[in-house]
């Protein structure tokens, strides 16, 4: 699984720089209409914006957006980036939600029966 020093846990991202798209094969149990999806976000928002764009998995199963662009991009727009990534929050909220039980019950092996009841 490719992690981060923080902790982190790559789940898929795409890099303006080399045309390229990347999903971490340790979740290739995830619906094809997910993964369709997160090829679809990652591939637009650096079409959009520019620079690297991941989404990730923190140590405790949530979802966190990265964005990485290099020094001498000078096309790279940081406020239409964050803007972005607002929107993609609230607009795949559910499919962020649906993600981190997932992660929380095949990776980090909690108790589906206990994390329904948190959402209660």
């Amino acid at each position: 699984m490719a992690m981060y020093e923080e902790g982190r846990t790559v789940l898929c991202g795409a890099n303006a720089y080399e045309k390229k798209y990347y999903f971490n094969h340790a979740f290739d149990s995830v619906p094809d209409s997910v993964k369709d999806e997160l090829h679809v976000i990652c591939v637009l928002f650096t079409e959009e914006v520019g620079g690297i764009f991941t989404i990730e998995f923190e140590k405790d199963g949530g979802i966190s957006m990265r964005t990485e662009y290099a020094e001498d991009d000078f096309l790279y727009d940081e406020v239409s980036s964050g803007l972005l990534v607002g929107e993609i929050r609230r607009k795949r909220r559910e499919m962020f939600e649906t993600l981190s039980l997932y992660y929380r019950i095949f990776v980090l092996h909690e108790k589906a029966g206990d994390l329904l009841d948190e959402e209660a």
